[in-house]
């Protein structure tokens, strides 16, 4: 006969019995506790300042590349330095700012600034918002078309226009005149005719900023919600009221944004009729024609050697911009009240 053996299990409180997992056994080691007590505290600093570390570098370099050159440029505004000896400063007050008044080539800039933004800004715009359009329906190789309309705003300023200058070119191999005399038109000379030359230079910012717009209009609008143009389609619209009445509406604030976007890039507006004058004259062609205020500070600044004055007018420009920003609030705010 067998019998069933049991064996005594002790009891926690018993002699023998295993220590429990996780159970104190004794007092804690003060070494132990100040390595945790170390760990809590950079962990708490890591917390705390480890987003401060990430995001400085932008602000080091803004500080020696954006802040320090902005606060300098205004201090030499104020004074009298020439680029040979930038460190001779002759303070004179406001007299660089109010001498522009009496600048007629400040206001000839000023105003090719504008007729150029103006020609460039409108149609690109109006191009863009079409494009995306037509690329928000469901097209097929619409990937495609997508980074094509984007490839010129990858190309450089500089070969952008180098090309344009050959297109318009006065001469029989300008393939813009060519175009023109298979329809009987005789030759134009763009670069040296007050609009034409205008007009050729703002063409080379519409061909480079029409894919970047159209790509924010289209990102904005296949983020308007679908139930309204079913809904529109319902009530009878048409694929064109539904643009008119659902799309545009709805892309007010991107509109206003692209609008606000535009016009700063047109008031800073260099390179391309730089680079379209004879020689990448700073003076806008022969006659002035053509020059920006970023040409003109330019050829103060460079070629005259007026710091003092080029200081001048970059704050005018930075006023300038200053005061779209304003209107851009005033409009943004107002459509905001009428939402």
């Amino acid at each position: 006969m067998t019998s069933d053996a049991t064996t005594a299990v002790p009891s926690p409180g018993e002699e023998g019995a295993a220590p429990r997992a996780g159970s104190v056994t004794g007092p804690a080691d003060p070494a132990d506790e100040r390595r945790r007590a170390r760990r809590s505290r950079r962990y708490r600093w890591d917390v705390k300042w480890s987003p401060y570390a990430l995001i400085a570098p932008f602000f080091l370099f803004f500080l020696a590349f954006g802040l320090f050159p902005l606060l300098y440029t205004g201090w030499a505004s104020l004074h009298r330095v020439e680029l040979g000896t930038p460190t001779d400063m002759e303070w004179v007050g406001l007299r660089n700012f109010t001498r522009l008044w009496d600048d007629e080539f400040f206001w000839h800039a000023l105003r090719n600034t504008f007729t150029i933004g103006l020609l460039s800004t409108v149609p690109q715009l109006m191009m863009a918002l079409g494009l995306a359009h037509l690329l928000n329906y469901r097209l097929r190789g619409s990937m495609f078309f997508r980074v094509a309309i984007l490839t010129p705003y990858a190309t450089s300023v500089a070969a952008a226009t180098l090309v344009f200058v050959l297109m318009f070119s006065r001469t029989d191999h300008g393939m813009i005149n060519w175009g023109l005399g298979l329809i009987g038109i005789d030759a134009v000379d763009w670069q040296n005719g007050d609009w034409t030359a205008q007009f050729a230079v703002s063409s080379i910012v519409i061909w480079r900023w029409t894919g970047y717009n159209a790509l924010i209009y289209l990102a904005a609008m296949q983020a308007i919600p679908h139930d309204l143009y079913e809904s529109a389609a319902l009530d009878g619209a048409s694929r064109w009221q539904q643009f008119r009445h659902v799309t545009i509406p709805s892309l007010r604030p991107t509109i206003l944004f692209t609008c606000v976007v535009s016009t700063i890039g047109a008031t800073q507006l260099f390179g391309e009729p730089l680079l379209f004058s004879q020689g990448a004259s700073p003076t806008g062609g022969s006659d002035h024609q053509f020059q920006t205020l970023g040409l003109y500070l330019y050829e103060q600044g460079w070629f005259n050697q007026h710091l003092g004055r080029s200081s001048a007018i970059a704050w005018t420009m930075f006023l300038i911009l200053v005061l779209i920003g304003l209107v851009n609030w005033a409009i943004s705010h107002r459509l905001r009240k009428s939402a």
